[in-house]
């Protein structure tokens, strides 16, 4: 799987060579490093989950792959696990040639002596920068004598991004799993919420399931919002007492072969919704499923989130929130108050994955393999001018990871309940 990855991105990117990097352990205070996780696209393109190595792709070559990695040591093994070293770069992951990190900027100017074009993230790792500045600088002032210089350094994520963004079978598996395990996760958070909980406590119980599950992490941190704090898109404090009467909004993501869920699911933590909270609710799954029912190849990306925020202009009009015309509001964007988000993102490696949303002003057509999020929602924050008493407060999203399919789409995320009346039996159960 990883070396047709590499296959097709080489055919993609033309002649030249290509340099990628993995990832780094990072410090999080003393001596204790942060949990590590390999960079996504070092890993699509290699399957190597150790930090600190960088590939180096060169088509036509008798060695075309060749990993630079951290050797095995016997002694750090005792501490922190074996490498697989040079001799595992090889026999476990298929490198052509390995050799040790250290060796990298030596060994690199000969590796790449016949290639006029490297294909470089520049910026983004300083050994691979400074190996590369080093032999431009080289390979330009010893012309005469050797190899022609560099005659184009070229950018190759454009390239990776547009392979990640279609997904193959092997992913679509991956991802259905790490959303399945999202929804185990799901149910017994609501079946533990009661009032009183603090929200890290339904936090434990949903984060507990996904390690039960064999999801090592999640893909991003878990959004636990009661109450008012349902109105903070990117809330994760949690530790909020959750309240009777209280909406408990949990966007949250099970990670399973490095694939994220993203699933967003706002229910009472009593129960029962409110009136005026049910008919928020009904606005913004009504808007959901406007924006599913729009998504389908050759559509534009944009043009799911028009769906979903008509709908949701017309509720705020209902709710005289409000006034006057729909297309106006749209147009002047009245609405952004209570609704500040777009409805989708991709989704993948990545919780925002990678890909292209526009080129200039032409919105990216939907394709068979794309993956997307669906996740309209309404903000009634209590400061925000303008709200009815009864609703101030309320905040709601709905989110499914949406697959489009040659003859439409597959709501990967739909077994996970968001109808109100499920929600509410699911809590009180």
């Amino acid at each position: 799987m990883f070396a047709e990855r590499r296959t097709r991105l080489m055919e993609a990117l033309g002649e030249g060579a290509a340099i990628f990097a993995a990832a780094h352990e990072v410090r999080r205070n003393g001596d204790v490093d942060f949990e590590f996780r390999q960079d996504s696209t070092f890993l699509y393109l290699t399957g190597f989950e150790e930090p600190d190595a960088i590939a180096v792709l060169r088509p036509g070559h008798d060695e075309p792959f060749v990993l630079f990695v951290s050797p095995h040591d016997p002694e750090m093994a005792v501490w922190v696990g074996p490498r697989a070293g040079v001799e595992g770069a090889v026999e476990q992951f298929g490198a052509d040639a390995a050799y040790p990190i250290e060796q990298f900027e030596e060994l690199l100017p000969d590796l790449l002596k016949d290639a006029d074009a490297v294909h470089v993230a520049l910026g983004a790792d300083d050994r691979v920068d400074r190996a590369v500045s080093s032999m431009v600088e080289r390979r330009r002032d010893g012309s005469q004598r050797g190899p022609a210089p560099i005659a184009r350094l070229l950018d190759p994520t454009p390239a990776v991004d547009g392979l990640r963004l279609i997904k193959t079978e092997a992913e679509i598996t991956a991802l259905q799993q790490a959303i399945d395990v999202t929804g185990a996760g799901l149910r017994a958070a609501w079946k533990a919420l009661r009032p009183g909980m603090r929200e890290y406590e339904v936090q434990a119980v949903l984060e507990a399931e996904y390690r039960r599950s064999g999801s090592p992490r999640n893909g991003f941190p878990s959004i636990v919002a009661s109450g008012p704090m349902s109105c903070t898109l990117h809330y994760t404090s949690n530790r909020r007492v959750i309240e009777d009467g209280d909406l408990l909004l949990l966007d949250t993501g099970a990670e399973w072969d490095y694939y994220s869920a993203d699933v967003t699911r706002t229910a009472p933590a009593n129960g029962r919704f409110t009136p005026e909270q049910r008919a928020v609710y009904d606005i913004v799954l009504e808007a959901q499923r406007r924006g599913i029912e729009a998504t389908a190849p050759g559509v534009p990306f944009h043009d799911v989130h028009q769906a979903s925020l008509r709908v949701l202009v017309e509720g705020l009009i209902d709710l005289e929130i409000l006034t006057g015309d729909v297309d106006a509001a749209i147009e002047e964007q009245t609405y952004r108050p209570y609704y500040m988000h777009s409805t989708s993102h991709w989704l993948g490696l990545d919780v925002h994955d990678v890909g292209p949303y526009r080129s200039g002003e032409t919105s990216t057509p939907l394709a068979p393999g794309m993956v997307l999020t669906v996740e309209p929602g309404l903000y009634l924050a209590a400061e925000t001018p303008g709200i009815p008493e009864p609703l101030r407060g309320i905040g709601i999203r709905i989110e499914d990871d949406v697959l489009v399919t040659p003859d439409g789409r597959r709501n990967l995320s739909g077994g996970i309940p968001s109808a109100p009346d499920e929600l509410e039996a699911l809590v009180r159960e």
